[in-house]
């Protein structure tokens, strides 16, 4: 099947309201009229836009998406994209898809919007590891985050088959060269391990030495569960421990029961980082008719998160209504090294999926989640 077909097809997973996008699914803009807003004390100002234009194009990059960010171990700023063309519409005809790249940015004034000034491959942003797209078994392979553990950076991404959304596995990668090669450490989880929800994942270290570990399905029809893994056990999917509910004793705890959902909104891409002391949560809720990128903010990650502090940041609007905080169609939300929980920097994505006119990621700043 042609991606631009699927695409017009539409997932169909939450309601006929989602399209898939070029590294995630990219939602319908609606009708937004009559939404709840829980957005007390926000502002948004859109600083840029990241892609498409000559902040990417430099290095063979035009039309792309996602953008999630690292510290590598020696301290560069590396930005990791979805699906990326030379040309400015995500099509498989491109004759240089890719998917992952990545590209670096030493721009530490954040309000003046990210600079790329360095791609992974040198002059022309090459994938991470070598594949062919639509090789027969699989279509594209999409990243969902990366984390840095001393040395080595590590990178988990979903392997999509023929259908793009029809997740096979997801795997880790490692580098220890700032990411210029890249081994596959074997890490495999099913498609279908814990219902679909161990596809796409976000995490982050704590002092513990503990990674903690929230993660869901791609297509967006659920909310996510919880795990825990040791730094030095990372690659080791037998080591990861689950929060469970235990029916019986009606509570929760490592290891017990079964994992259960932590939190239950339909959950699209993640990006769980630490802020100042706190766990800092950004999302793209789903839930249909709210769509919608939200923020958490609490102490620990198995913390009763209903009851953490929660903020819609940016909320998805029809084409032609947009402006700072309301954007069509949007998808992502990274948390760009540098933020504060109140000044809060991120990369977030756009794709027009009826034309294919704008596949971008962009720079918005938000104020106020802590308010």
């Amino acid at each position: 099947m042609k991606r631009s077909t699927l695409l017009k097809a539409g997932l169909g997973a939450v309601g006929g309201a989602a399209v898939l996008g070029g590294g995630a699914l990219a939602y319908a803009s609606g009708d937004s009229s009559g939404k709840k807003e829980t957005r007390a004390g926000v502002t948004v100002k859109k600083i840029a836009d990241l892609t498409g234009n000559d902040n990417t194009i430099k290095f063979g990059v035009n039309g792309t998406d996602l953008g999630i960010p690292v510290v590598t171990p020696q301290g560069k700023n590396l930005y990791i994209f979805g699906d990326s063309y030379e040309g400015p519409k995500p099509t498989p005809e491109d004759a240089n898809w890719r998917s992952p790249i990545g590209l670096f940015s030493g721009t530490t004034d954040l309000p003046s919007g990210l600079v790329f000034d360095g791609a992974i491959g040198g002059e022309v942003a090459r994938q991470l590891w070598d594949y062919q797209h639509n090789n027969g078994e699989f279509s594209t392979v999409l990243p969902s985050d990366i984390i840095t553990i001393g040395d080595t950076m590590f990178l988990q991404v979903m392997v999509h088959g023929e259908k793009l959304g029809d997740v096979l596995r997801s795997e880790i990668w490692s580098s220890k060269d700032e990411g210029e090669s890249w081994q596959d450490t074997q890490a495999r989880w099913a498609g279908d391990v814990h219902g679909g929800r161990m596809q796409q994942l976000t995490w982050a270290l704590d002092d513990d030495d503990m990674v903690y570990v929230f993660s869901s399905r791609f297509d967006r029809s659920v909310g996510f569960i919880l795990h825990r893994v040791h730094k030095d056990a990372i690659a080791d999917t037998n080591a990861y421990e689950w929060w469970g509910w235990d029916e019986g004793t009606k509570k929760w705890d490592w290891n017990i029961g079964t994992p259960g959902e932590v939190w239950t909104q339909p959950t699209g891409e993640m990006c769980l980082r630490r802020l100042e002391g706190k766990w800092v949560m950004t999302w793209f809720n789903a839930s249909q008719g709210k769509e919608s990128i939200d923020g958490l903010v609490f102490d620990k990650p198995n913390d009763d998160l209903t009851k953490a502090h929660h903020k819609q940041l940016i909320l998805n609007t029809p084409w032609g209504q947009e402006d700072d905080s309301h954007v069509a169609q949007l998808y992502g939300g990274y948390i760009i090294p540098g933020s504060t929980i109140n000044d809060l920097h991120l990369v977030v994505s756009q794709w027009k999926t009826d034309d294919h006119s704008v596949y971008r990621s962009m720079q918005h700043r938000v104020q106020g989640l802590a308010d």
